[in-house]
């Protein structure tokens, strides 16, 4: 089981960062493009994307046990849990990641800042 968490767990990891804003630049300094995506990259990174993911992962090791339970036994129980907090830590994953990159696409637009995606 714990190789299929990690084998599940490090492409989440590895996309761990908010994405890039495509930026309309003409016409725009690029040094205050630069320090303004600094600042509004450190207002990003605000957002406790490992607390959201264990968070969402100790809900799915609920759900998951309590459903192998009353489906099954306590191995379906483990098997459960085990599924629920990949599928659990997974969608918080996603949840903090997508904060994260409103954040940033957010404050880049308060700045006035054409934002395409």
């Amino acid at each position: 089981m714990i190789k299929t968490v990690m084998f599940i767990s490090l492409p989440l990891l590895l996309m761990g960062c908010a994405n890039e804003p495509i930026v309309d630049r003409r016409g725009v300094d690029e040094a205050q493009y630069q320090d303004d995506l600094a600042e509004c990259r450190s207002y990003a990174y605000q957002v406790d994307t490992a607390g959201e993911t264990a968070k969402a992962g100790a809900v799915g090791v609920a759900i998951g046990a309590s459903v192998g339970a009353i489906l099954g036994n306590s191995r379906d129980a483990e098997k459960g849990a085990g599924v629920g907090a990949v599928a659990g830590g997974a969608k918080g994953f996603r949840k903090a990641e997508n904060r994260k990159e409103k954040v940033l696409y957010g404050c880049m637009k308060s700045r006035g800042y054409r934002i395409f995606g």
